[in-house]
């Protein structure tokens, strides 16, 4: 199918559901509603679940809210979480749009409620892989991809491995607190420890030692070792953010085992997809990063904006890696901006 066939498909899944009778109405334009989801509860938003088997075979856990009577105007957004986290992480942005738009929001592979995957296809590339899947199985119409952390490295591996996908069935993406190479392993893996005079070899030898004794790790963490805790207090949020807030981080990371941990390490260490970017820039894409980030730091989010033709940038100034919680006002109306910009790329290119 020629490019302007593919995005007139798009643009027909929009402007379809928007028609009443023969007359096409405007379509519904996304609007984040301000402070949704600081009185509820984490992990309280939940929707029923289904499963999407991967290529190789993985049951990935997966909840759709879908957009209450009036609200559908055919696309969905899917959200992409990062590494030790679960789809929970989200809960601002599905609390903020929940009703308002089709969102997708499910655990990547030994993550959240997902099941484990073998630890040879614990790579970004793989993630890339399972991501198509979730597109293909949840999305019926065209779609806006946001990944935070590795969710990010996700959405920037398929781009990579199925470019055909952007401007087709892809009209948008959100990279929050993420980078496409170039990354210091170590700091995600092990931000407790002064690891920043250690080459890439030590690390690694490190990480396979560890990686024999994973279930003494475990033990150790189950037992007091709060390891989440250090990771969350010195690397997560850039400046004081409410207890509740990194408790609910604490008990996403200590639910990931450490044997996962050092599955994904290689992956990290090996990533470079700085020369594979080109596809993003076909759609409306927007780069979000806190700037006291510790972990995909903010220089990591400039270089990809300067590599994206056409990307947004926005920096939130003393805001840390989970920048989707410590400023979820902030980011969201990023987001509502960029829901903006992919239905009016999907309008424009109907022709």
């Amino acid at each position: 199918m020629s490019r302007s066939g593919k995005a007139l498909g798009v643009a027909a899944g929009l402007v379809g559901v928007a028609a009443a009778g023969a007359t096409a109405r405007a379509v519904q334009q996304v609007k984040a509603r301000p402070g949704a989801g600081d009185d509820t509860p984490f992990g309280s938003l939940r929707s029923p679940s289904l499963k999407v088997v991967t290529d190789d075979g993985i049951d990935l856990h997966v909840e759709v809210d879908e957009p209450d009577e009036g609200h559908d105007n055919g696309l969905t957004i899917i959200f992409v979480h990062g590494f030790t986290l679960s789809l929970q992480c989200w809960h601002f942005q599905r609390a903020a749009y929940r009703g308002l738009v089709r969102t997708v929001f499910y655990d990547q592979r030994s993550h959240g409620e997902s099941a484990r995957s073998d630890g040879d296809n614990c790579t970004i590339d793989q993630l890339g892989r399972d991501l198509k899947r979730v597109i293909e199985t949840t999305a019926p119409g065209p779609v806006v991809l946001v990944g935070h952390s590795m969710g990010g490295m996700s959405v920037i591996s398929l781009a990579a491995q199925f470019p055909e996908l952007f401007g087709d069935k892809v009209v948008g993406t959100a990279l929050i607190g993420t980078t496409a190479g170039g990354l210091d392993a170590g700091r995600i893996l092990f931000p407790m420890l002064p690891l920043g005079s250690l080459g890439g070899r030590a690390v690694g030898r490190m990480v396979r030692v560890l990686d024999r004794g994973h279930s003494l790790v475990d033990r150790a963490r189950a037992t007091g070792f709060r390891l989440a805790e250090i990771v969350v207090g010195r690397f997560a949020f850039g400046e004081d953010v409410p207890i509740n807030y990194s408790e609910f981080v604490f008990d996403m990371i200590d639910d990931t085992p450490f044997e996962v941990v050092a599955d994904f390490y290689p992956s990290f260490a090996s990533l470079d997809h700085y020369d594979n970017l080109s596809a993003l820039g076909r759609v409306p894409c927007t780069v979000i990063a806190g700037t006291l980030d510790k972990m995909t730091g903010v220089g990591h989010s400039r270089k990809l904006h300067s590599r994206i033709p056409g990307s947004e940038l926005l920096e939130v100034d003393g805001a840390g890696h989970m920048v989707l919680m410590e400023r979820h006002d902030e980011v969201n109306a990023e987001l509502d901006h960029l829901f903006e910009r992919a239905l009016a790329w999907a309008q424009e290119h109907a022709g």
